[in-house]
């Protein structure tokens, strides 16, 4: 090991940074982050730093450096283009055993700066010791993505409550395994999910009970899986995926993303298709809220987002009835994700003002819809679940002054590898449907957009047969 990482209080501590330009500012930035009190010494300063002087959150020493500088910092970053100066500043720092950081030059430094995940109170640290700084970057980039800002008031929570702990449980190991619950408990995710008081006043009750290992009441996760790419999941639907005890899914989850869910978790299917559901929905409901009540953190995965034709305000209805803790994490609807994926934008200034998501399978199993509305010139219309109703899909919209021409898309089992599109008109869209054997889900885009596509195809899934169909081309 190279470097031995620490981390320095310099809390209204004095720091200098020799240097005025835009590498200088990202310095003084982390310093400021850190509470110093920091001096510029240089000539000019970027506009950044001179925001900062405006502001009063910098001295600046408006000349060159001169060896009197470094005597009072604590800390000393030179940043200046002259390797000459960034020399003899790391020659009279280290002399005076005053930790300096020259950047991009680790051969002059005493310290060395890394690449930060800052969720403070909680603080992770990357560094390849000065080898790649890039490198060192990416890992960053990749640990952002996995650790949600919420921790930083996690860790303040549990920071307010450790001497609580501490007097209520004398042992270290029952300390440690009252943390380790609770952090792996549903406290953690009220936090998460914006609920900071309902958080405390769980922990209190905890601390209370003086239990090392509490039983909390179970959680629903209402979350929504996207069209099928896993690449689409949020970063909450993939942190609370790999946090649950039970899933219950749909249907049009796929398997790439279900592969993504925590390994021990109890899996339960639920799927419905047309005339064929596993479950009843009122089952389903009922089921979401004896898991919960039993304690477990229940994920109920949907395809695309719940509250957009998924059923998800129906079954959070009765959560909340019962008094059962949900959260709900939106997923990238399935209009939204098939029609970037066919390169069909759903709103276009030349062609489309609006834009109408619209299901093609009502509760009592009919297609009457407000067909006047729908064929209004300037939108797109977007039908989710309309395969069965094509027929009369493309009867109504004509019928009511869609011109017959009106370029379609079909596009089953979007975002995915196996995604095929296919494109129609209205007075085509049935012959279409039947020869190419259509099966769920797939989505029916109808609007002038779709005549873009041919410009804007950029996604190809790989397939010796190829999926993207030109049919009966206008």
């Amino acid at each position: 090991m190279d470097f031995l990482p620490i981390f320095f209080d310099i809390k209204q501590k004095p720091c200098l940074v020799i240097g005025g330009g835009e590498v200088a500012a990202r310095k003084v930035s982390l310093l400021l982050k850190a509470q110093a009190t920091v001096t510029v010494v240089s000539p000019e300063l970027s506009r950044e730093l001179a925001e900062w002087l405006d502001d009063e959150k910098i001295r600046h020493v408006a000349r060159d450096f001169k060896d009197d500088d470094i005597e009072k910092p604590v800390l000393v970053i030179a940043a200046t283009d002259r390797r000459s100066v960034n020399a003899r500043v790391s020659e009279l720092a280290k002399a005076r055993g005053i930790p300096v950081n020259v950047v991009d030059d680790p051969e002059l430094c005493s310290f060395i700066t890394p690449s930060i995940v800052d969720r403070s109170p909680v603080q992770i640290a990357i560094s390849t010791g000065g080898a790649s700084p890039v490198l060192a970057r990416m890992i960053r980039t990749k640990l952002e993505g996995c650790i949600p800002a919420a921790y930083g008031r996690l860790g303040a929570l549990v920071s307010s409550y450790r001497e609580k702990v501490k007097a209520k449980f004398s042992n270290v190991d029952q300390r440690r395994a009252f943390w380790e619950s609770i952090l792996e408990s549903t406290v953690a995710d009220r936090v998460y999910s914006g609920h900071d008081d309902e958080a405390a006043e769980a922990l209190q009750k905890a601390i209370d009970a003086g239990d090392a290992n509490p039983e909390f009441q179970g959680e629903v996760y209402l979350v929504g899986a996207g069209p099928g790419d896993p690449d689409l999941l949020t970063f909450r639907a993939l942190r609370l995926m790999q946090s649950c005890d039970v899933m219950v899914y749909d249907r049009l989850v796929s398997p790439a993303i279900r592969e993504l869910v925590r390994r021990d978790a109890e899996l339960i299917y639920v799927g419905k298709a047309r005339d064929k559901h596993t479950m009843q929905q009122e089952n389903i409901n009922e089921l979401l809220v004896r898991l919960a009540k039993e304690g477990k953190r229940v994920l109920r995965l949907k395809g695309g987002d719940p509250f957009i034709f998924g059923r998800g305000g129906e079954e959070i209805e009765l959560l909340a009835q019962e008094g059962v803790p949900f959260q709900v994490v939106p997923g990238i609807t399935a209009a939204a994700g098939c029609a970037a994926y066919a390169g069909i934008p759903l709103t276009h200034r030349d062609y489309s003002q609006a834009c109408v998501f619209v299901t093609g399978h009502l509760k009592d199993g009919t297609v009457d819809l407000n067909w006047p509305a729908l064929a209004q010139p300037n939108q797109t219309v977007v039908f989710y679940m309309g395969l069965h109703g094509a027929p009369t899909l493309c009867k109504e919209m004509i019928a009511h002054g869609m011109p017959a021409s009106t370029p379609v898309a079909l596009v089953q089992k979007g975002t995915t590898p196996d995604q095929k599109t296919i494109i129609a008109t209205l007075d085509t869209l049935e012959e279409t449907v039947k020869n190419h054997q259509f099966q769920p889900p797939t989505l029916i885009i109808v609007g002038e957009v779709v005549s873009l596509k041919e410009k804007l195809d950029w996604f190809s899934p790989e397939d010796p047969q190829g999926l993207a169909v030109k049919a009966n081309r206008w």
